[in-house]
């Protein structure tokens, strides 16, 4: 069975830190770009950042830039979300999807071919 799983989200305070990572099972990651998406009550699921499968090429939205970091370790058939400097409208669902793109490309969400079933970040104080 083809699935990604998320995990490592929760509460974090303002201002500091949570890493996500997304496992991969049933097939391996290594031709795959990889994408985090978020989700907030009441709002559209938007792309957050991406790793292509070449050369690992990254790719974040501006909101996101220099706070987050998208990494991914092809052994473990993992990839990670460094999520830094929190602020509470980082808050939401976030969750990993993998497209069998050699690049990122566009955000549209209906390119991708895998989801993982998400992980509630909430930052709070």
């Amino acid at each position: 069975q083809l699935q990604l799983v998320e995990s490592g989200g929760g509460l974090g305070q303002p201002g500091g830190s949570l890493r996500l990572s997304c496992a991969a099972s049933g097939f391996t990651l290594d031709n795959y770009s990889i994408a985090w998406f978020r989700q907030a009550p009441g709002k559209e699921r938007k792309g957050v950042s991406c790793i292509s499968a070449t050369r690992s090429s990254t790719y974040y939205t501006n909101s996101v830039e220099g706070r987050f970091t998208i990494s991914r370790d092809n052994v473990k058939n993992t990839v990670y979300l460094q999520m830094n400097s929190l602020k509470p409208e980082d808050t939401a669902t976030y969750y990993c999807a993998a497209k069998r793109r050699s690049m990122c490309g566009s955000w549209g969400a209906e390119d991708y071919d895998y989801w993982g079933q998400g992980t509630q970040v909430t930052v709070s104080s």
